[in-house]
């Protein structure tokens, strides 16, 4: 059984975060480049308190930089080089397979390209999109951007329509969540309200851009 989208939900024994090419070069050139990282901190925060594995990319380091200092990857499972724009290469879809990992929340630079063709590449995985307890593809709209405005709802749009779930970083976490009797319930919800106001004034939600 496949199911739709909208009903795609998430667990941390089988999710992972994608941290995709958030680099020292995109500093100056990235629309809204503090939201995606101030997004990115709580959520890489967060992978740490509910124990979710962490995927992180550079896109060609040597010339773009290593990912920004900013972001705490050490815990990651995965930093990987590329000079492919999806995030899915080799060793990144063995890992997946290895990890039975049944859903995937991405988020990074650039939407119309590195984040985008990760999507689709991503959507093609039958773990992630078939069976009951796929959990799809999501995209963090308060955390995907690229350096000509513009082309991030058309990206969202595109990611969307192939059959990606759209969403936030906060809906993410309470769905990991599940219950407020998590055990993790109160630090998550303390790292959420630490985020409230860079969340809130935001320029990549879709009313802003």
């Amino acid at each position: 059984m496949t199911l739709p989208q909208a009903l795609y939900r998430l667990y941390p024994k089988n999710t992972a975060f994608f941290v995709c090419d958030i680099q020292e070069r995109f500093t100056s050139l990235i629309y809204g480049f503090d939201g995606v990282v101030s997004t990115s901190q709580k959520m890489l925060k967060a992978s740490k308190i509910l124990n979710v594995p962490v995927v992180v990319t550079e896109q060609k380091p040597s010339a773009l930089g290593k990912t920004v200092k900013e972001l705490d990857v050490a815990h990651a499972v995965i930093r990987q080089e590329k000079q492919k724009f999806s995030m899915l290469i080799p060793e990144v879809r063995q890992w997946l397979e290895k990890e039975k990992i049944r859903s995937v929340v991405i988020f990074g630079i650039e939407a119309h390209v590195c984040v985008l063709q990760t999507a689709l590449d991503l959507l093609t995985l039958p773990n992630l999109t078939q069976g009951s307890e796929a959990g799809g593809v999501h995209v963090l709209a308060d955390a995907v951007s690229s350096t000509n405005a513009p082309e991030i709802p058309v990206a969202i749009e595109r990611m969307r329509n192939a059959g990606a779930c759209i969403t936030s970083s906060e809906s993410v976490l309470f769905q990991i969540l599940h219950d407020a009797d998590h055990p993790q319930f109160r630090q998550v919800s303390s790292l959420i309200k630490e985020y409230r106001s860079a969340n809130e004034s935001n320029p990549l939600w879709p009313s802003k851009i």
